[in-house]
């Protein structure tokens, strides 16, 4: 697996920032990834994590990665953001808190309310609160399924449409909750709405996981792909390196931003049945050939139809720029699952 490429100046800039980084859901997807590229970078880190969908084996690849030197700059607490003493022992002396940890799926949302709610709205709000109380930036994960049934395309910042799933409410809530702080305490949080993120690290395992890793095993084991629907539905795909980078700038801005919310993706809209092709190409230039048509399902519940940001406002505020269009992240991303994905398919068997 290859370190997120940063820019020469935003590294010096993280390099500089002389602060605790505080990295809730460190033990996931993206947020391992954003605890690697600090402590490549030499910065001081703490992680939080309860393990729900995060992995212990994140944090060990993590540790292997960046080197013994590195890793001992890395501090962990094992809680969830739902227990209020644990939230503020963890953020004590941070400097910086990037909220990543969350119940993710629209599906999983639709099944489970009750608990997306409480940890997607009560575990957000008592690391708000927190953070607030000691005077530490907060950069959160948003999430373009804000947008809802907004029908217009690219997706601007500030025109949203009804939510479409219990995950979107949350998602929605949290916004609402970051501007209450900015009115009410002066306290300004920034929100980094995500767009169909994928790369290293994201597990394809279980009924949420997401479509690309998903896929991506179903080649390895030389079983069908499924895809709800006809297979026009786009997304705007985005590598996680993209998205890494987003955080660290929005972290480090000297910019006024009062609650404000940013889209993080790549201007670039993919259809499924596009998508399927892109994966194949991805495969075989890791050594594996996929040649099984995909099977057709019923559309999923909560989705929406098409999806491409405008990344104007980041680009202008932040200083964002993608360094990976979807190719290019399916590029670097291969070799991580086909190494990662092929072990355990292989362990599977035996």
């Amino acid at each position: 697996m290859t370190s997120i490429t940063l820019s020469s100046e935003l590294a010096a800039r993280a390099r500089a920032a002389d602060t605790l980084w505080l990295v809730t859901g460190a033990a996931g997807f993206i947020g391992s990834n954003i605890v690697q590229t600090l402590l490549d970078l030499g910065c001081r880190v703490r992680g939080i994590d309860n393990f729900s969908t995060g992995s212990r084996a994140n944090l060990d690849e993590i540790a292997q990665m960046v080197g013994r030197a590195k890793w001992a700059n890395m501090d962990f607490v094992e809680a969830d953001i739902r227990d209020r003493v644990a939230c503020e022992r963890a953020v004590a002396d941070a400097g910086i808190v990037l909220h990543q940890a969350a119940l993710g799926s629209v599906p999983r949302s639709i099944d489970e309310p009750i608990t997306t709610n409480d940890v997607n709205v009560g575990g957000f709000v008592n690391m708000l609160d927190m953070a607030r109380r000691a005077n530490a930036r907060f950069v959160y994960a948003a999430s373009s399924s804000t947008y809802g049934d907004e029908p217009n395309l690219p997706k601007i910042e500030d025109r949203i449409g009804r939510p479409l799933s219990p995950y979107a409410v949350t998602k929605a809530v949290n916004e609402i909750y970051a501007e209450v702080f900015s009115r009410t305490y002066q306290y300004h949080a920034i929100g980094l709405r995500y767009f169909n993120v994928f790369g290293a690290r994201q597990s394809p395992y279980g009924p949420y996981s997401a479509v690309i890793p998903a896929w991506v095993q179903a080649m390895l084991s030389g079983v069908p792909i499924k895809i709800n629907g006809d297979g026009e539905t786009s997304r705007d795909f985005t590598y996680v390196g993209n998205v890494v980078q987003a955080n660290l700038l929005a972290a480090l801005t000297e910019k006024p931003a009062k609650a404000e919310v940013f889209n993080v993706a790549t201007e670039a809209r993919t259809s499924l049945n596009q998508l399927v092709e892109l994966i194949r190409d991805a495969l075989r230039d890791v050594g594996v050939t996929y040649s099984l048509a995909p099977q057709h399902g019923a559309e999923r519940a909560g989705d929406v139809r098409h999806s491409l940001a405008s990344v104007a406002k980041a680009r202008d505020w932040l200083g964002y720029a993608p360094t990976h269009d979807l190719q290019a992240g399916l590029a670097a991303a291969m070799p991580w699952y086909a190494e990662t994905l092929s072990k355990r398919n292989d362990n599977e068997k035996q």
